[in-house]
């Protein structure tokens, strides 16, 4: 019989990694994860154990004193500052609690910016970023600027923003931080279907237990390591 096409690499595999802060006090040790195409993982823990570092780590903008990170097969250890730089551009989207959306670009360049920082033609790039808008309920806004949106409808184009590359892996670091309960609900609901329907895995750093419920996976960053929420 033909043999069937190879299994897909893991979005993200992280295999023994270690991270001190300067001044030597270790951040955390033997940490360990490996994520399947298309889960959503939550990762919960004390302020200071060094949730957003571990996300800098994934992103490739920072390095780790031990162990090894592999982004869709792919070794960051392997990778020079340029090919980092690309496989962030390409591989990974990004979610703030703080947007991080440019005030000077209207709604659908802001979507459009990481086809555009890769090079793809403007006009498809901002056709792709109005596919987008329309996923997230803001169909009909691109011409808007960030000034006109709320807070919610800009964690939405953040989302779009995030997603319109067809990443491997989204990285939030607590999106709904800035939203009051009820909408971020909604914003909640929204990743999650955006992410099944595109197939991205998503890393969702959070304090709130009720962000954390909607991951099919949650864990506690510990200085040893990640463990099961709860444990």
């Amino acid at each position: 019989m033909p043999a069937g096409p190879p299994p897909l690499a893991p979005p993200l595999k992280i295999v023994d990694l270690a991270k001190s802060v300067p001044g030597g006090r270790l951040l955390f040790s033997n940490l360990a994860l490996d994520m399947a195409p298309g889960e959503i993982v939550a990762i919960m823990g004390e302020s200071g154990v060094g949730k957003s570092t571990l996300l800098n780590l994934v992103a490739g903008l920072d390095r780790a004193d031990a162990g090894r990170i592999e982004i869709d097969g792919v070794d960051l250890s392997s990778l020079d500052d340029d090919a980092r730089t690309g496989l962030r551009r390409d591989r990974i989207g990004f979610v703030f609690q703080a947007f991080h959306i440019l005030p000077h670009l209207t709604l659908a360049q802001n979507v459009a910016l990481p086809l555009i920082l890769a090079r793809r033609p403007e006009a498809e790039a901002l056709k792709a970023a109005a596919t987008m808008l329309d996923q997230v309920g803001l169909g009909g806004r691109g011409q808007d600027f960030p000034a006109q949106v709320s807070g919610g409808e800009m964690q939405r184009i953040a989302l779009a923003r995030a997603l319109v590359h067809r990443p491997a892996l989204v990285l939030a670091d607590e999106p709904t931080g800035n939203l009051d309960p009820q909408t971020a609900d909604v914003i909640l609901a929204l990743l999650c279907d955006q992410l099944r329907g595109s197939g991205a895995a998503a890393v969702i750093v959070t304090h709130s237990e009720r962000a954390a419920a909607a991951a099919d996976r949650v864990l506690t960053l510990t200085a040893h390591g990640l463990v099961a929420h709860g444990r």
